[in-house]
């Protein structure tokens, strides 16, 4: 089981950081690999909403349909995937800190298949990009 545990700090309002996080659409902007990603069920985002995500993980393009199990606004917002090569669950936590959003981020991932590979390698390799991630989330969000 991989389990990675990261943060940032963005200077815009909680509000913004979340509903720009919460958006499945956004997903291309601000996460290496992901080519498109779209809620599927209709109405608004909330607990037991689904979106499907296309991109490319270790080489491979892979497609995932993954479930909103957490939905405070401005407060939480998780998932855990239904289908793809990861059985993972993701936890965004926001709150304010200092005039910023402090955001705290918690994935556990277990590889079900496809990705013949070890477990260590492909922790190292979500960590490092989960950290260009909130790097690259904090540059857009905060240039605007």
């Amino acid at each position: 089981m991989i389990h990675i545990i990261s943060g940032t700090f963005i200077y815009q309002s909680i509000k913004r950081v979340f509903d720009f996080m919460s958006t499945p659409e956004n997903d291309f902007q601000w996460q290496y690999g992901t080519l498109a990603s779209t809620q599927v069920s209709e109405g608004a985002a909330k607990v037991g909403t689904f979106f499907r995500s296309i991109g490319h993980l270790m080489g491979r393009r892979i497609q995932s349909t993954f479930e909103v199990t957490e939905y405070e606004p401005n407060r939480k917002y998780a998932f855990k995937s239904l289908s793809g090569p990861l059985l993972s669950h993701t936890s965004y936590a926001f709150e304010l800190a200092d005039g910023s959003t402090k955001i705290s981020v918690t994935t556990r991932a277990s590889v079900i298949n496809l990705l013949q590979m070890d477990d260590g390698v492909l922790e190292k390799k979500l960590k490092k990009q989960l950290k260009e991630n909130l790097a690259m989330l904090k540059n857009i969000l905060e240039a605007r």
